[in-house]
């Protein structure tokens, strides 16, 4: 057993995967959907899994959620989550839905489980059929392991655009047993999650039950992955995914628990660090952007206010163009519907401040351009209105994004 220094301390795991949480194995596998790389992978765990989600708000969803939505409400269980990329069965009918509901019975049959412990998500192209024969084939030659690798594997079956893997891990402790939570991602593009091709899917070996982690997860996500935008369109088939399986032996989390704090900024740690993560990788991106609101009314408006400036295109393409056009962030936080002061506004480009009290302030071009040149840049918004403060995340926006965008399906 390993002892805490502090109630809440939450370190990250060097090294640590999806799988570090106890009871968890993992697959990635090629069906030929993609022309080369995985793209089929399941994670299974060991128990019934306490499950939450969080999907889409996108009016048309597509097939796979609704089947998911099914199997969690039935007991707020689950054993496993099948994947796949490069179809993302969306719009398609009730061919469509009969697909993915074809998916989780022979998943059920592969692994032993009952079809409603299983969950089944995809993504890629929407409005194409699904090639069933190459995914039923697929699931048929699942083979779950441990192991960083075969998390690896599945971090790779469940990618589309995306230029790198995304993973994280954190560790807490729980009643002074250690817990370990482990989330991968997907998101590239398509970025504007309001629950973008974002999926998401976390484990812990923490005991809690499902209304309580559904509340955790509900919270968390609006301060993570609801914080993130690449172009502002949200998708069809955004979801995320938490299982617990109970391994870390702890008496049941809730509300209540003197280690909920714990437990629950151990969850945000992993949950934001895989929405930088997204937001660091969009599609062409070169830098990932951090804007960080304070004095705002509330927390909510500051988090708005953030992300409407961090999705304006105009301070994407600045950012790109190494351009510190603060007139353009005050654009954005004008339109953002927020409480605000119009003489109040102080904005902070990394170390470089260009506006006080709405004034603006003499800097120099070259040491601005000079920050604006790192892989990673934080812009600074005080309103001083209020003690609320928020973050969101993005990215540059730039010529590639066009390219990978204009040939997605060729």
């Amino acid at each position: 057993m390993v002892e805490a220094s502090t109630a809440e301390q939450v370190i990250e795991v060097s090294g640590g995967s999806i799988l570090s949480p106890a009871g968890f194995s993992a697959a990635g596998i090629h069906t030929k959907v993609k022309r080369k790389r995985k793209d089929l992978g399941a994670i299974i765990c060991d128990v019934p899994a306490s499950s939450a989600a969080v999907y889409t708000l996108n009016k048309i969803q597509a097939a796979p959620l609704q089947v998911t939505k099914e199997s969690i409400a039935k007991e707020g269980k689950l054993r496993a989550i099948v994947v796949n990329s490069g179809n993302a069965n969306s719009c398609t009918g009730r061919q469509g839905l009969e697909d993915a509901y074809t998916m989780r019975k022979n998943s059920a049959e592969k692994f032993g489980l009952p079809e409603h412990q299983v969950a089944v998500t995809s993504t890629g192209v929407i409005g194409e059929a699904m090639p069933m024969d190459k995914i039923n084939e697929g699931i048929a030659h699942l083979e779950p392991e441990t192991g960083f690798e075969r998390a690896q594997d599945f971090n790779e079956a469940i990618m589309t655009t995306d230029v790198a893997g995304k993973h994280a891990c954190f560790q807490t402790w729980v009643d002074n047993k250690a817990v370990f939570i482990g989330g991968v991602a997907k998101g590239s593009g398509m970025i504007h999650p309001n629950m973008a091709t974002m999926l998401g899917f976390v484990t812990t070996d923490a005991a809690i039950e499902p209304a309580h982690l559904q509340t955790a997860l509900s919270e968390i996500t609006n301060k993570t992955f609801n914080r993130i935008t690449i172009d502002g369109d949200t998708s069809t088939n955004d979801m995320v995914v938490v299982m617990a399986s109970g391994k870390a032996e702890n008496s049941p989390l809730n509300p209540d628990h003197p280690d909920w704090n714990a437990f629950v900024t151990g969850l945000k740690e992993t949950c934001e660090s895989l929405s930088k993560k997204i937001a660091r990788d969009g599609e062409g991106a070169t830098k990932l952007i951090e804007v960080k609101v304070e004095g705002a009314a509330t927390d909510e408006e500051a988090g708005q206010a953030a992300k409407q400036i961090v999705g304006s295109d105009l301070v994407k393409t600045a950012v790109y163009g190494t351009d510190a056009n603060w007139g353009r962030v005050i654009v954005a936080l004008g339109y953002s519907e927020v409480e605000l002061d119009p003489d109040t506004v102080d904005i902070s480009v990394g170390p470089v401040e260009t506006l006080k009290a709405s004034t603006p302030v003499h800097f120099s071009e070259e040491d601005a351009k000079a920050y604006l040149e790192n892989d990673t840049v934080e812009i600074t918004v005080n309103l001083h209105v209020g003690n609320g403060s928020g973050k969101a995340w993005g990215c540059d926006l730039t010529y590639d994004y066009v390219r990978i965008n204009a040939g997605y399906r060729t």
